[in-house]
């Protein structure tokens, strides 16, 4: 039963998007009750087998020796698995509104619920290579939405997304043939799984390829340099650009790494080495220019796009701590940003939605005319910057108590890049919620004649996100709790 289980939630999103495509719906709203319904009936599923979880991994097939697509229920996918089906209805909902002024929306949401199997076939996965499988489908399905619109940006976009996504691979597949040729298989086990006697003295060699994995799942991550698609991929729709920046496509690339690093090459394989050294030093880097450019930046969704690639570092800088501590951390940040920034990017577009607006000097006085919006983009707005009661404090502070404790030199300088990516994170971040509440004086308001928040369908996940947002950082215990069981091998 759970093997049907396991397959069943990963095909059925894309059954369902096909179907959305074949079937002739003759109102939208059939269309909006068949996807919400499958997608939430999707969700229900994953969350049984998740309380139910089988022990055993689950081999769909077996190519030779020890290579298969198999799948397995452990405490990582129960964390990546279960934030990708709790957000994703929401998404669905608020993308039913988005879309009414968007052309060709049945394919748009063919390819939007088929993410949806796909994202949780790589949280799913029970090795290495059924990972490397769904992560190379998840560029298939996603290039179709990056540029939908068909402008020449979208375009353009798409095939730069295309391009690094695909160059990535190549890099993480490196990795995958020497975990094939120096490990005892490619499942995932705690500690990792390289074979001392086959690494011998080539060690040099496999901290290297390490170095070369990490790049290229770092694509999808937007470590520096390779971020650049993810700002550019912004003329995408909102419910695209702000799954590809909040759950699916950079957290899969996170994702990744983690499994990479403590379950493949193994945490005590790699700590103090050169390779720690070096990843550490990229993620830093990432986290002040992340923000920097966010600063500098005046389009809305390219702003939060910066501040995407700022806190993706975060849990990369909590992952290569190499500890326990580090990847409990890094967990507690995958999960938490996703709520704050998928809540920012929907205020944003919900903003665009309803104004066409779309730069930050064009906000001045729009939270009185939207405070719905406004207000949960305030709320979002202070928890990244890690104001204490809220879900970014509780993830920063993790992630800086690690850091402390890993006794590691050069994870200090990684709290100062915190502290510098919270200064900068509060100035991009308020710039907006000021002009929007406060505009300058001589203002016109007669500017914003007929100006509102958006209906229910848009506002509802705006709300929920932003009682996460709140709840998380209250009572957080649970969560962070159950973090470092993951962390510890418990799960």
């Amino acid at each position: 039963m759970s093997e049907v289980m396991l397959l069943t939630v990963i095909l059925l999103p894309v059954i369902t998007g096909v179907l959305t495509l074949a079937l002739p719906f003759k109102k939208r709203w059939h269309m909006e009750v068949f996807l919400e319904t499958f997608t939430v009936f999707n969700t229900l599923l994953v969350w049984s087998l998740l309380a139910n979880r089988p022990e055993e991994s689950f081999v769909l097939a077996n190519f030779t020796g020890n290579l298969t697509i198999a799948f397995k229920v452990d405490g990582m996918a129960i964390v990546f698995a279960g934030l990708v089906s709790f957000l994703w209805p929401f998404a669905t909902l608020y993308a039913f509104e988005y879309m009414t002024k968007e052309e060709h929306e049945k394919v748009f949401f063919m390819f939007y619920t088929i993410t949806y199997g796909v994202t949780l076939g790589i949280a799913l996965a029970g090795n290495l290579l059924t990972m490397y499988f769904f992560y190379e489908l998840l560029t298939l399905v996603t290039v179709p939405l990056v540029m939908h619109t068909l402008t020449r940006e979208a375009i353009l976009a798409s095939r730069k997304y295309l391009y690094y996504s695909l160059g990535g691979a190549a890099f993480a597949f490196i990795g995958l043939i020497f975990v094939i040729v120096y490990g005892y298989t490619t499942d995932f086990v705690p500690g990792g799984v390289l074979d001392a006697a086959k690494v011998g003295e080539r060690t040099n060699i496999l901290l290297l390829i390490y170095v070369i994995a990490f790049m290229g799942f770092g694509v999808k991550a937007a470590v520096c340099p390779f971020n650049s698609w993810l700002p550019q991929a912004g003329v995408a729709p909102t419910p695209v650009t702000a799954l590809l920046h909040a759950v699916a496509v950079v957290k899969a690339g996170a994702f990744a790494i983690l499994r990479l690093t403590y379950y493949s090459f193994g945490a005590e394989f790699l700590k103090g080495t050169w390779a720690q050294y070096a990843v550490m030093a990229v993620a830093m880097f990432t986290i002040v220019y992340g923000c920097s450019r966010a600063v500098k930046e005046t389009h809305i969704k390219r702003r939060l796009a910066y501040s995407t690639i700022s806190n993706l570092s975060y849990i990369l800088f909590g992952a290569v701590l190499m500890t326990p501590l580090g990847m409990a951390g890094a967990l507690c940040h995958m999960v938490f940003h996703a709520f704050m920034k998928i809540c920012s990017f929907f205020c944003a577009g919900a903003v665009m939605h309803q104004t066409g607006k779309s730069y930050v000097h064009e906000l001045d006085g729009m939270g009185r005319k939207m405070p719905w919006v406004f207000g949960i983009f305030t709320v979002s707005a202070l928890a990244l910057m890690g104001v204490p009661g809220l879900a970014g404090f509780i993830s920063k502070w993790n992630l800086a108590y690690a850091a402390v404790e890993s006794d590691n030199v050069l994870a200090y300088f990684g709290i100062g890049c915190l502290l510098v990516s919270a200064l900068l994170t509060a100035i991009y971040m308020l710039t907006i919620v000021v002009r929007a509440f406060f505009p300058p004086e001589g203002f016109e308001g007669r500017k914003l004649e007929g100006v509102k928040d958006p209906n229910w369908k848009m506002l509802v996940p705006l709300m929920v996100f932003a009682v996460m947002i709140v709840t998380l950082g209250l009572f957080s215990a649970p969560a962070v709790r159950f973090f470092g069981e993951v962390a510890g091998g418990v799960y």
